[in-house]
């Protein structure tokens, strides 16, 4: 992808990696249930649920700008790699896990590309979308975390 907007964010979670991908490869109840409010205002599972082959439809709010994406689930590295590609604009979010401290750990890094428009309107998006993505995806990784350690107070 030529001129794209690319945003990163990573954190360790106190779970082991098979857990967190069961979360995230479950669009249904997990994966949804850690997604940002009010960011995310809506996403629909349209096909699937679970893992690869999944699509689902995800709408956001921004700063009062609501974009919306048809997105398709691919698993290059079961249990360790999910990629979200958007079907529409080539935009992709990936979800790698890695496994640290023999496995009791994992730290979970959220990776996204987003083509930028063109001229003065995507010079604007390289400045402004990093920063916003950026705390979207750590508010993403606080509630995995929390999600996770609810979900073993049970």
């Amino acid at each position: 992808m030529s001129k794209a907007i690319v945003v990163s964010a990573s954190d360790v979670i106190n779970a082991r990696p098979e857990e967190i991908y069961a979360i995230l490869s479950d669009y249904r109840v997990g994966h949804a249930a850690i997604l940002p409010k009010p960011y995310f205002a809506e996403m629909i599972v349209e096909q699937g649920g679970q893992g690869a082959g999944t699509i689902f439809r995800l709408k956001m709010n921004v700063f009062g700008q609501e974009s919306r994406f048809h997105q398709i689930v691919t698993e290059p590295e079961p249990g360790r790699l999910l990629v979200e590609t958007d079907m529409n604009t080539r935009q992709f979010s990936s979800f790698t896990l890695e496994p640290l401290n023999g496995g009791a750990q994992t730290r979970v890094t959220i990776h996204s590309e987003f083509p930028a428009s063109p001229g003065i309107k995507g010079m604007m998006e390289k400045l402004m979308q990093p920063p916003i993505v950026r705390y979207i995806f750590k508010k993403e990784l606080r509630n995995l975390a929390d999600y996770v350690r609810d979900k073993t107070v049970r």
